[in-house]
């Protein structure tokens, strides 16, 4: 037991902690617990399966995931670094490690080119590897926001075409699922031929009436009451193709 690396590692932790002349110092909770975390850093640290990775080598990684930044001038300039001399190897895996934890998600591919093109242009400017590492960052933030405002307005186009595609179908007397007139709570669908309107009241229920057209002066055969589209349309499903008296 006394051979356990982790003893010789708290004990010098501890030791180099007494060595302190203040008495008060000594029994701080506060000074306590920052001994107690420095014992625990350094154990899991020791413990782990990523011994290359120390101080600011796993820092300067983990800011530069999704910058593109090619991996052999990644370990260049992280093997400047204390530590083990890093291969090409070790930083990809590190990197993949990283890219496949919970909630954590790999590089855009459409922004790869603009990342190497300020790469190299910052590259050959003569800056620093953490500076670039930092525009390439704000680039690819600034670069998201803009792809997620592009596919919104894509798809509020999407929609808006389907919607008007829904409502030339309904005109059009084409059997149709239920489609809302120009935004209008009722909404109408088209089984074999015939209309069928629903109109919302109260405890968000639903009235299903059979009627002659979607611009009739009355209010059409009541087929019942419903609590959502789903029931409505099974209940349409079926009647569409009864015989209907009128």
């Amino acid at each position: 037991m006394i051979d356990d690396d982790r003893i010789c590692t708290i004990r010098d932790i501890i030791s180099d902690y007494v060595k302190s002349p203040s008495l008060q110092h000594l029994r701080d909770p506060h000074s306590i617990l920052n001994i107690a975390k420095a014992i625990v850093k350094q154990l899991d640290r020791e413990s782990g399966i990523w011994k290359k990775w120390e101080g600011q080598r796993d820092a300067l990684l983990k800011a530069s995931l999704g910058c593109w930044i090619p991996v052999e001038e990644l370990q260049s300039y992280l093997n400047t670094l204390p530590g083990p001399r890093l291969t090409t190897t070790d930083v990809y895996q590190r990197q993949r490690a990283y890219y496949e934890e919970p909630y954590s998600k790999y590089p855009n591919d459409d922004l790869q080119e603009g990342c190497l093109i300020l790469f190299n242009e910052e590259k050959a400017l003569g800056t620093e590897l953490p500076a670039i590492i930092g525009r390439l960052a704000e680039f690819v933030e600034g670069e998201e926001e803009r792809l997620r405002l592009e596919r919104e307005v894509r798809y509020k186009a999407m929609r808006e075409s389907e919607r008007l595609a829904a409502e030339q179908r309904l005109l059009s007397g084409a059997d149709c699922k239920w489609t809302h007139l120009k935004k209008s709570p009722e909404c109408y669908c088209r089984a074999n031929g015939r209309t069928y309107r629903l109109t919302p009241i109260k405890d968000k229920r639903w009235n299903l009436h059979r009627v002659d057209g979607l611009f009739s002066q009355e209010s059409g055969n009541l087929v019942g009451t419903y609590g959502g589209k789903g029931d409505a349309t099974k209940v349409v499903a079926k009647i569409a193709y009864d015989t209907e008296w009128r």
